[in-house]
Protein backbone atom coordinates (compact mmCIF):
# COMPACT_ATOMS: atom_id res chain seq x y z
CA UNK A 1 0.00 0.00 0.00
CA UNK A 2 1.63 3.24 -1.49
CA UNK A 3 1.33 5.93 1.07
CA UNK A 4 -1.10 9.11 0.88
CA UNK A 5 1.06 11.99 -0.97
CA UNK A 6 -0.20 14.15 1.68
CA UNK A 7 1.42 11.91 4.79
CA UNK A 8 4.87 12.87 6.01
CA UNK A 9 7.88 10.19 5.42
CA UNK A 10 9.98 8.72 7.68
CA UNK A 11 13.05 8.02 5.61
CA UNK A 12 13.91 10.19 2.60
CA UNK A 13 15.65 8.99 -0.31
CA UNK A 14 18.11 11.26 -2.90
CA UNK A 15 19.48 9.75 -5.51
CA UNK A 16 22.34 12.25 -7.63
CA UNK A 17 22.39 12.59 -11.59
CA UNK A 18 25.34 10.94 -13.78
CA UNK A 19 28.52 12.07 -13.15
CA UNK A 20 27.27 13.95 -9.96
CA UNK A 21 27.53 12.98 -6.05
CA UNK A 22 25.87 13.58 -2.78
CA UNK A 23 27.62 17.10 -3.05
CA UNK A 24 24.85 18.35 -5.53
CA UNK A 25 22.91 21.39 -4.90
CA UNK A 26 20.13 20.13 -4.86
CA UNK A 27 20.67 17.24 -2.18
CA UNK A 28 22.65 20.04 -0.23
CA UNK A 29 19.59 22.21 -0.18
CA UNK A 30 16.74 19.19 0.80
CA UNK A 31 19.25 17.97 3.67
CA UNK A 32 19.41 21.57 4.64
CA UNK A 33 15.74 21.99 4.89
CA UNK A 34 15.34 18.94 7.05
CA UNK A 35 17.96 20.08 9.33
CA UNK A 36 15.91 22.90 9.73
CA UNK A 37 12.88 21.50 10.61
CA UNK A 38 15.39 19.23 12.96
CA UNK A 39 16.31 22.17 14.60
CA UNK A 40 12.58 23.61 15.23
CA UNK A 41 11.75 20.36 16.87
CA UNK A 42 9.92 18.98 14.18
CA UNK A 43 9.43 15.30 12.88
CA UNK A 44 12.16 14.80 10.70
CA UNK A 45 12.61 11.21 8.03
CA UNK A 46 15.99 9.54 8.26
CA UNK A 47 18.00 11.01 5.35
CA UNK A 48 19.81 9.23 3.12
CA UNK A 49 21.93 10.43 0.09
CA UNK A 50 24.42 7.18 -1.19
CA UNK A 51 26.97 8.13 -3.82
CA UNK A 52 25.99 5.96 -6.34
CA UNK A 53 28.72 3.74 -8.69
CA UNK A 54 28.89 3.84 -12.33
CA UNK A 55 27.41 0.54 -12.64
CA UNK A 56 23.46 0.95 -13.24
CA UNK A 57 23.05 -2.79 -11.61
CA UNK A 58 25.26 -2.35 -9.08
CA UNK A 59 23.79 0.83 -7.89
CA UNK A 60 20.27 -0.80 -8.03
CA UNK A 61 21.81 -3.28 -5.87
CA UNK A 62 23.23 -0.53 -3.42
CA UNK A 63 19.92 1.62 -3.11
CA UNK A 64 17.62 -2.06 -2.53
CA UNK A 65 20.70 -2.84 0.04
CA UNK A 66 20.36 0.29 1.92
CA UNK A 67 16.71 0.83 1.78
CA UNK A 68 16.03 -3.42 2.76
CA UNK A 69 14.87 -2.67 6.06
CA UNK A 70 12.98 1.08 5.53
CA UNK A 71 9.25 0.42 5.71
CA UNK A 72 7.89 0.72 1.67
CA UNK A 73 4.47 2.76 2.85
CA UNK A 74 6.19 5.88 4.98
CA UNK A 75 9.35 5.83 2.18
CA UNK A 76 10.00 8.32 -0.26
CA UNK A 77 12.13 9.17 -2.92
CA UNK A 78 13.66 12.12 -4.82
CA UNK A 79 15.83 11.80 -7.60
CA UNK A 80 17.38 13.96 -10.45
CA UNK A 81 18.35 13.36 -13.94
CA UNK A 82 19.40 9.63 -13.95
CA UNK A 83 18.77 9.70 -10.28
CA UNK A 84 15.02 10.32 -11.65
CA UNK A 85 15.55 6.94 -13.48
CA UNK A 86 16.79 5.27 -10.76
CA UNK A 87 13.79 6.99 -8.23
CA UNK A 88 11.60 5.33 -10.95
CA UNK A 89 13.15 1.91 -10.56
CA UNK A 90 13.06 2.18 -6.81
CA UNK A 91 9.22 3.58 -7.08
CA UNK A 92 8.18 0.67 -9.19
CA UNK A 93 10.08 -2.14 -7.44
CA UNK A 94 9.41 -0.96 -4.01
CA UNK A 95 6.06 0.19 -4.16
CA UNK A 96 7.56 3.78 -2.49
CA UNK A 97 6.38 7.00 -3.69
CA UNK A 98 9.19 9.35 -5.57
CA UNK A 99 9.88 12.88 -6.80
CA UNK A 100 11.80 13.55 -10.23
CA UNK A 101 13.21 16.27 -10.90
CA UNK A 102 14.38 16.22 -14.98
CA UNK A 103 14.38 12.30 -14.87
CA UNK A 104 16.32 10.85 -17.65
CA UNK A 105 13.40 8.52 -19.26
CA UNK A 106 15.67 6.99 -21.83
CA UNK A 107 19.39 6.69 -20.20
CA UNK A 108 19.90 3.98 -22.29
CA UNK A 109 19.80 5.87 -25.56
CA UNK A 110 21.59 9.23 -23.88
CA UNK A 111 24.28 8.09 -22.07
CA UNK A 112 25.66 5.46 -25.20
CA UNK A 113 27.90 8.80 -26.56
CA UNK A 114 29.23 8.81 -22.60
CA UNK A 115 30.72 5.52 -23.13
CA UNK A 116 34.22 5.75 -21.71
CA UNK A 117 36.40 7.53 -19.04
CA UNK A 118 34.30 10.20 -17.38
CA UNK A 119 35.38 12.73 -14.85
CA UNK A 120 32.73 13.51 -11.59
CA UNK A 121 31.27 17.34 -11.48
CA UNK A 122 31.97 17.97 -8.27
CA UNK A 123 35.87 16.30 -8.21
CA UNK A 124 37.30 16.38 -11.62
CA UNK A 125 40.14 14.31 -10.02
CA UNK A 126 37.79 11.70 -9.50
CA UNK A 127 37.28 9.15 -13.25
CA UNK A 128 35.81 6.46 -13.88
CA UNK A 129 34.92 4.38 -16.90
CA UNK A 130 31.48 4.39 -18.14
CA UNK A 131 31.05 0.80 -20.02
CA UNK A 132 29.23 -0.79 -22.78
CA UNK A 133 27.62 -2.89 -20.73
CA UNK A 134 25.80 -0.66 -18.76
CA UNK A 135 24.12 0.10 -21.58
CA UNK A 136 22.08 -2.98 -20.97
CA UNK A 137 21.97 -2.70 -17.72
CA UNK A 138 19.92 0.79 -18.14
CA UNK A 139 18.01 -1.43 -20.09
CA UNK A 140 16.73 -4.46 -17.71
CA UNK A 141 15.93 -1.63 -15.08
CA UNK A 142 13.45 0.64 -17.27
CA UNK A 143 10.67 1.32 -14.96
CA UNK A 144 8.30 2.65 -17.62
CA UNK A 145 5.54 3.45 -17.55
CA UNK A 146 5.08 4.11 -14.26
CA UNK A 147 2.04 2.01 -12.46
CA UNK A 148 0.71 4.42 -10.28
CA UNK A 149 1.82 8.12 -11.44
CA UNK A 150 -0.86 9.38 -9.21
CA UNK A 151 1.30 8.70 -6.32
CA UNK A 152 4.28 11.15 -7.51
CA UNK A 153 5.54 14.47 -7.67
CA UNK A 154 7.69 16.02 -10.84
CA UNK A 155 9.29 19.03 -11.94
CA UNK A 156 10.52 19.41 -15.34
CA UNK A 157 12.09 22.21 -16.91
CA UNK A 158 11.23 23.31 -20.28
CA UNK A 159 14.59 25.24 -20.87
CA UNK A 160 16.66 21.39 -20.06
CA UNK A 161 19.63 21.96 -22.13
CA UNK A 162 20.85 17.59 -21.47
CA UNK A 163 17.15 16.10 -21.49
CA UNK A 164 14.10 16.50 -23.66
CA UNK A 165 11.38 18.00 -22.04
CA UNK A 166 8.25 16.54 -23.99
CA UNK A 167 10.09 12.72 -23.26
CA UNK A 168 9.65 13.19 -19.85
CA UNK A 169 6.32 14.94 -19.70
CA UNK A 170 5.00 11.88 -21.54
CA UNK A 171 6.55 9.90 -19.39
CA UNK A 172 4.71 11.58 -16.45
CA UNK A 173 1.34 11.88 -17.61
CA UNK A 174 -0.64 11.97 -14.00
CA UNK A 175 2.09 12.63 -11.52
CA UNK A 176 1.34 15.79 -10.01
CA UNK A 177 3.57 17.58 -12.95
CA UNK A 178 5.17 21.04 -12.92
CA UNK A 179 6.16 22.41 -15.87
CA UNK A 180 8.40 25.27 -15.72
CA UNK A 181 8.67 27.55 -18.99
CA UNK A 182 12.38 27.92 -18.77
CA UNK A 183 15.30 27.04 -15.77
CA UNK A 184 17.86 24.62 -17.08
CA UNK A 185 18.92 20.57 -16.38
CA UNK A 186 20.16 21.56 -12.91
CA UNK A 187 17.00 23.56 -12.04
CA UNK A 188 19.55 25.83 -10.91
CA UNK A 189 16.68 28.02 -9.59
CA UNK A 190 15.56 24.94 -7.19
CA UNK A 191 15.38 27.18 -4.56
CA UNK A 192 12.11 28.31 -5.76
CA UNK A 193 10.62 25.13 -6.35
CA UNK A 194 11.86 23.51 -3.06
CA UNK A 195 8.72 24.68 -0.88
CA UNK A 196 6.41 22.85 -3.36
CA UNK A 197 7.85 19.38 -3.25
CA UNK A 198 8.64 19.99 0.58
CA UNK A 199 4.87 20.49 0.75
CA UNK A 200 4.19 17.51 -1.52
CA UNK A 201 6.07 15.29 1.55
CA UNK A 202 3.99 16.81 3.99
CA UNK A 203 7.17 18.14 5.35
CA UNK A 204 6.28 21.74 5.09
Amino acid sequence: MVASPTSSPTHLLYLHGFRSSPGSFKARMLAAALDARRSAGHPTPVWACPQLPPSPAQAWADIAALTADWPRDTMAVVGSSLGGFYAAVTAERLGCRAAFINPAVAPDRDLARYIGEQTAFHNPADRFFFRPEFIGELQALSPWPLTHPEHHWALVAQGDEVLDWREMVAQLQGTALTVLPGSDHAVSDFADHLPALMHWLGLD
